[in-house]
């Protein structure tokens, strides 16, 4: 195929009833592409070059709940958590649905936004490791919009060193109080819950002292600070806990063992900020390139194919993790893999665009100029959210290589004994 012709985006949709479909997928097939007909919004309807990060608070917040009232139109229509067990709110379905209804909203632009990134990476975690009543209590809210949550793991002095975390937690008759900080924390200041991370057992060495919490954003003692970044939205925040109470039944697998369901989250986050979501970098990078003149251009078109190729291996390795973890199953690969080919191709992209528009790109407030800004900004951001890029090597090269671990004292030595500056 000349490859003029296979850059050109394939959005049409997947043949229902293809002879490798069996009857049930075939129906699958077609109740979805009804259902988003009637209640998605076509992807040519939807501005392909806005951007998440809004200046203006009011339109972050119109931005956060357009996400989460699609949410919800999701599951009041029985899409929403397809592979998840039907008592919980799920779908019950097999694995393959998912892939269905993801090719058949490849036409669409409507999405959940940032409540469909809390419910990938605490949803999983729940299933797995919360108690019968726990999940019952909030998987469904979770699944269907009605509570938006946050994540509360990272400090000021635990960011790539997660479990080094000194927010602390001590028992007080049936109730967790907490005091301590956290710091980017993604929209925590329109969250309702949130899960979070402590330390319970400092005398503990520091993966194993550790206990994962859910917490009510209203409680007492909570303060949510926004964060404003150069291109002047906010859409992290700083958390300050003081003297929060949270009941012992909210506690998320076993007390001090907080870093087993930790590790489920991390996984899942790192699936999916490697998967990404909605139409792919690479769909405007082509309209930039045939604004620019670029697609007469050789060494571009090459660059062209290679972002492809990889948004969808970084697709196809992310649907793998979620399907594995879903099934009970350890993933197939190190999610930290995933992670690191999206950091990476982050840095691609963001290059290609500011080359193909030039310094025009870099000033006014025009919406193309304000996409290639923020591809240049989240060159940075993505290989730093969900875990560093180098502390993601690192782990690849311990856990996947069988690579000798860097030289430390902290890992069996107890929390408490660990200097600190």
């Amino acid at each position: 195929m000349p490859l003029s012709l296979a850059l050109v985006p394939d959005r049409s949709p997947s043949p229902a009833g293809s002879a490798t479909e069996s009857p049930e997928q075939v129906a699958f097939r077609a109740s979805a592409r009804a259902f988003l007909s009637a209640h998605a919004e076509p992807r040519a309807e939807v501005d392909p070059w806005q951007v998440s990060g809004f200046p203006d608070d009011d339109e972050a917040r119109a931005y956060f709940e357009h996400g989460r009232a699609w949410q919800g139109t999701l599951a009041a229509h029985g899409f929403a958590g397809l592979t998840w067990p039907t008592e919980y709110g799920g779908g019950g379905h097999p694995a393959w649905a998912e892939r269905i209804f993801s090719e058949e909203s490849n036409a669409y632009g409507s999405g959940p936004g940032f409540v469909g990134a809390t419910i990938a990476m605490l949803g999983p975690a729940l299933l797995a490791h919360a108690t019968h009543d726990v999940k019952a209590r909030y998987l469904p809210s979770l699944i269907n919009g009605e509570v938006p949550w946050c994540q509360l793991f990272s400090e000021p002095g635990a960011g790539s060193d997660l479990a080094s975390l000194a927010a602390r937690a001590v028992l007080d008759g049936d109730e967790w109080v907490v005091d301590g900080q956290k710091v980017w924390n993604s929209c925590a200041q329109f969250a309702e819950w949130a899960f979070l991370l402590v330390r319970t057992d400092p005398a503990a060495p520091k993966h194993r002292g550790v206990t994962f919490l859910l917490v009510d954003m209203s409680s007492p003692g909570i303060g949510v600070r926004p964060l404003v970044q150069a291109n002047g939205s906010s859409h992290f925040s700083e958390v300050f806990l003081s003297g929060v109470r949270i009941p012992t039944d909210q506690v998320v697998g076993e007390v001090d063992g907080g870093w087993t369901p930790t590790r489920t989250v991390l996984s899942n986050e790192a699936a999916f900020i490697g998967r990404g979501g909605g139409a792919p970098t690479s769909d405007r990078l082509r309209d930039l390139a045939a604004r620019h003149g670029g697609l007469r251009d050789p060494l571009v078109r090459q660059r062209l194919a290679t972002v492809i190729s990889r948004e969808k291996l970084q697709a196809l390795m992310g649907q793998r993790i979620q399907s594995a973890v879903r099934n009970g199953r350890n993933p197939p690969f190190d999610p930290a893999l995933t992670k690191v080919m999206a950091a990476g191709t982050k840095v691609m992209t963001g290059n290609l665009a500011a080359e193909l528009a030039g310094p025009a790109a870099m000033v006014g407030d025009d919406s193309i100029g304000n996409w290639i800004r923020a591809e240049v900004i989240n060159r940075f951001s993505v290989s730093i959210g969900g875990g560093t890029t180098e502390v993601h090597k690192n782990n690849l090269a311990e856990r996947s290589l069988g690579l000798p671990r860097e030289p430390g004292i902290d890992r069996y030595t107890a929390w408490k004994d660990v200097p600190r500056s």
